[in-house]
């Protein structure tokens, strides 16, 4: 019955490395995609993509420090910039949708916000990559706090 208990513990913990091992792969293939578009492409980022970056960037170095050695406090940290970079991407991604009027003016200076710089298979755009990218790390290390708390 001991060791029943003392591997339960274990098992949880690695049950929540690959959910956490998943977000971390997208903030960092997130974080190329970003430098890409900026730096080989040149297309300018505007205010809210600069945003999204201030919250995506850091979690390609935080998710890993949780990793090795696994911590499950790692998910609060990727969540508390995760949750915010999300809802930025949102506003982003309904602004371009037209859902948000462009009398809020997020962008005053440089590029609009509201313009669609690349759209791939007719509805592929950059807010929409980072809506989801962002989505999907929020999903994956909440099931990595779920996984951890068995």
């Amino acid at each position: 019955m001991n060791s029943a208990r003392s591997a339960a513990p274990g098992d949880a913990a690695a049950a929540a490395w690959m959910p956490i091992f998943g977000a971390w792969l997208i903030a960092a293939a997130s974080t190329l995609g970003a430098l890409f578009f900026g730096e080989v492409m040149q297309l300018p980022p505007c205010v809210l993509c600069w945003y999204q970056r201030i919250f995506m960037f850091p979690l390609v170095l935080i998710l890993p420090l949780g990793l090795f050695p696994l911590d499950p406090r790692v998910v609060r940290y990727g969540l508390a910039l995760a949750v915010p970079g999300g809802l930025v991407a949102t506003f982003h991604l309904l602004l371009v949708a037209g859902v948000v009027p462009e009398s809020i003016k997020p962008c005053t200076q440089g590029v609009p916000c509201s313009e669609t710089v690349i759209e791939w298979f007719g509805f592929l755009t950059i807010p929409l990559l980072s809506a989801v990218a962002f989505s999907t790390i929020i999903a994956l290390l909440v099931a990595a706090h779920l996984r951890s708390c068995k």
